[in-house]
């Protein structure tokens, strides 16, 4: 493994922590109202596209970030589905 690889996986690792915190405090407070369900879904769409992209050609670095991604999202639409009263 490259220096560059390196930096792959470390970008997606950044990227696929973005939603944790948001995940959390959603499951935490039971609450998600306040998630726009579009920006849910144009999230899951995109991640959708990068997915297909990234096997095409086996960029693991995206692969594993979109993998990510897509289940938090999943996650969260699940959860606005769920809490929203």
């Amino acid at each position: 493994m490259n220096y560059i690889e390196l930096i792959g996986y470390f970008g997606s690792f950044l990227t696929s922590i973005t939603f944790i915190p948001q995940v959390y405090k959603t499951w935490r407070t039971r609450s998600a109202g306040d998630l726009s369900m579009t920006m849910l879904l144009i999230v899951l769409l995109s991640t959708v596209v990068w997915m297909v992209y990234a096997v095409a050609l086996m960029l693991w670095p995206v692969i594993v970030a979109n993998a990510i991604i897509g289940l938090l999202s999943l996650l969260l639409i699940y959860f606005k589905m769920t809490f929203t009263k």
